[in-house]
């Protein structure tokens, strides 16, 4: 079965830091487009940032504020997102997402929370 797990969330206080990271099973992850995205409570769910499969290019939306890095490790099937400077906006449901070709796969997401 294909599984994307995310961990690394947790409350910390404004300024604060946090590495997400998203382990893959069932899939080669080095052959996915990878991505983060995040909810937060009455709001859509949001781009945060992508890691291109093709070349390993990292995208952010030009909205994106702060200091957010994408970043994989192939060998160990993971995807990384560290998150500097972060501010209470940042509070959301964080989602690891996986796509190439027809196939797509969503994480079940982990809770980010910034407040002092």
């Amino acid at each position: 079965q294909v599984q994307l797990v995310e961990s690394g969330g947790g409350w910390v206080q404004p300024g604060g830091s946090l590495r997400l990271s998203c382990a893959a099973s069932g899939i080669t992850l080095s052959r996915y487009h990878m991505s983060w995205y995040r909810q937060a409570p009455g709001k859509e769910r949001e781009l945060v940032a992508t890691i291109s499969a093709i070349d390993d290019s990292t995208n952010y939306p030009d909205s994106m504020k702060g200091s957010f890095t994408i970043s994989r490790d192939n060998e160990k099937n993971t995807v990384y997102l560290q998150m500097n400077s972060l501010k209470p906006e940042d509070t959301a449901v964080y989602y690891c997402h996986a796509i190439r070709g027809i196939l797509n796969y969503w994480g079940q997401g982990t809770q980010v929370t910034v407040s002092s």
